[in-house]
């Protein structure tokens, strides 16, 4: 095959049917050495890496997005049109709107809002709310409910920045649109999972609050969340 402009790969068999994708590349080595054997680092592109190995029987990649919708947007594209990917799943940080989720809790998004124009400018729809795959869901909440996990459900604000001039307007977003927490991505993958008619969701570990002002570090965020990439595993 063609290498596409991102990737690069032209060695399609080196990608798994089933991605898991966080955004920090270091994060995406650290689930692949921490929890995958027979494991192969297949690329080395710009902000993203991936890594392909065995979890059990089953054959796993995971890559990073890099940063933001558009960052995973080619990414995400790229991997269900090009390389057979059927499935992604996000696996990242949060920040919580909602005094129900705590730090380190684990939040699987029922469904993703934005303000972004990301869906409505791919053709894909002018909703500003997209939801994840039902059956993955599904799968992703056997695998915690087997492993004994707490995992809460909940509507999830895919934001465009990172640093708002009005710090508080996350109080406005949570209560008009029930967004519990926030990150960067997921409202992307999950339109081009539409588009493309491919599986997509988002597991996600509180990492700070808004609320209460509390916050992990880095190192925390990238080597502490292991409830969750346990769920998505799981669910293989």
């Amino acid at each position: 095959m063609k290498p596409t402009p991102h990737i690069e790969l032209t060695d399609q068999s080196k990608i798994a049917k089933v991605v898991l994708m966080p955004g920090d590349p270091l994060r995406a080595k650290w689930i692949a050495e921490t929890y995958l054997t027979d494991v192969v680092q297949i690329n080395g592109v710009r902000n993203m890496l991936g890594y392909t190995g065995k979890y059990g029987k089953k054959l796993v990649t995971v890559m990073g997005s890099g940063m933001g919708m558009p960052s995973i947007g080619i990414y995400s594209y790229e991997l269900f049109a090009f390389y057979g990917v059927e499935k992604i799943i996000r696996v990242g940080s949060a920040g919580s709107y909602s005094p129900n989720l705590k730090l380190y809790d684990v939040v699987l998004a029922s469904a993703a809002w934005s303000e972004s124009s990301y869906a409505k400018t791919m053709g894909v729809t002018s909703r500003s709310t997209i939801r994840p795959h039902k059956g993955l869901n599904n799968r992703l909440l056997k695998s915690a409910d087997k492993l004994g996990i707490p995992v809460k459900e909940a509507v999830i604000h895919s934001s465009d920045v990172f640093y708002r001039i009005n710090s508080d307007e996350y109080k406005d977003i949570y209560e008009k649109h029930n967004a519990e927490c926030v990150e960067m991505e997921s409202f992307a993958l999950f339109a081009n999972a539409r588009a493309l008619k491919k599986q997509a969701a988002c597991i996600l570990t509180i990492s700070d609050s808004l609320v209460t002002k509390e916050a992990t570090s880095s190192e925390e965020r990238q080597t502490a969340f292991n409830k969750m990439i346990e769920v998505a595993l799981g669910s293989l």
